[in-house]
């Protein structure tokens, strides 16, 4: 009997992501979101049947690889393909069912991972194979290592700004003891809630989201003034509302274009990291094969992932800048209005 799930719309709220890559927005999503809605109605799958389906796939997807015909390797195209929209899917219904898990969670990031090096192991010695062309070896190591380095840089900057993060809510906890303090809040995370907010020319919409912290290093005065009027703003329940930390103005400052680029794309569900590993791997296992043209698209695809990954990487750089002048900004203020009430009272 099927079972009571939500409509169409409701269903892609809860299972889509707010930002997402395009190539799963544009070419994924419209496919994937349909069948798990039918797959909660009318099957009992399990996110992690999906997982192992999708890694299944992918087998097969390199073992179509490995032949090294046109036709073969058109074959494990459309493979690939359809065992990344299943890969998709088993997220999209765990969140839909509320079934996942954390096991499920290092299942799909590991098949994942497998599913590359074979793949690539088996695109490329198939192409080897065929025209005994040593490039490819070299093409397979390629396409294994820049996979692993967009994982592990992705994983190392998560955390490197979850302590940055951390390390600034421990300051604003030990300067506002007052009982009923204002919550604080990251511009990053402001802005990905409210996509249409543009921070060049809109001012209205971003006025709720000033930052706390200054764009520059600053005299002890204006750090003294800052902490003054936020703590008047926790004083006044009325007026309250969340103290922001940007560790992005930097950025922003040196590349407004980009903020625009970035607004429009979020409003599509389009995250702004346009070449990640998503869509390196569609370019080497997907475009390159389906065209017969694996070599020059794997390099193309390599080297637009590089660039991408050093944009972040550069941001990154900005963005601890940021970090170190908001922690100043913390010290001076704290230095500052022990004196200023000690002379007031």
């Amino acid at each position: 009997m099927p079972r009571d799930i939500p409509p169409l719309a409701e269903v892609r709220r809860i299972t889509e992501k707010k930002r997402d890559a395009w190539w799963t927005v544009m070419l994924v999503d419209p496919v994937a979101t349909p069948l798990v809605r039918w797959t909660a109605r009318y099957t009992r799958a399990t996110p992690n049947q999906l997982t192992w389906g999708a890694f299944l796939v992918g087998l097969g997807s390199a073992a179509c690889f490995a032949q090294g015909d046109w036709r073969w390797l058109l074959l494990g195209a459309v493979l690939y393909h359809v065992s990344f929209i299943f890969d998709c899917m088993d997220g999209k219904l765990a969140r839909l069912t509320g079934t996942g898990s954390v096991f499920g969670a290092w299942l799909d990031f590991v098949f994942d991972r497998i599913r590359v090096l074979v793949c690539a192991v088996a695109l490329m010695g198939g192409q080897y194979a065929r025209t005994d062309d040593v490039l490819y070896l070299w093409l397979a190591l390629a396409v294994a290592s820049l996979d692993a380095l967009r994982y592990i840089d992705s994983l190392e900057i998560f955390k490197i700004r979850h302590g940055m993060r951390k390390q600034i809510k421990a300051r604003m906890r030990a300067a506002r003891k007052a009982e009923n303090q204002a919550e604080l809040a990251f511009m990053e995370d402001l802005l990905r809630e409210n996509p249409e907010a543009d921070l060049e020319t809109d001012r209205d919409t971003v006025a709720p989201l000033e930052p706390v912290a200054p764009r520059e290093p600053v005299a002890a005065q204006e750090a003294t003034a800052a902490l003054e009027a936020t703590a008047a703003s926790v004083s006044a329940p009325a007026a309250r509302r969340p103290a922001v930390v940007d560790l992005h103005q930097e950025f922003r400052r040196r590349f407004p274009w980009w903020v625009r680029c970035r607004n429009f794309l979020q409003r599509h569900r389009i995250r702004a990291h346009l070449i990640s590993g998503i869509e390196f791997q569609m370019g080497v296992f997907i475009i390159g094969p389906a065209v017969d043209a694996v070599v020059a698209t794997t390099v193309v695809s390599g080297v637009l992932l590089l660039v991408f990954e050093l944009a972040i990487i550069y941001k990154l750089l900005l963005s601890t800048r940021d970090f170190t002048r908001t922690i100043n900004s913390f010290e001076t203020a704290e230095a500052r209005v022990p004196a200023t009430t000690s002379v007031s009272s």
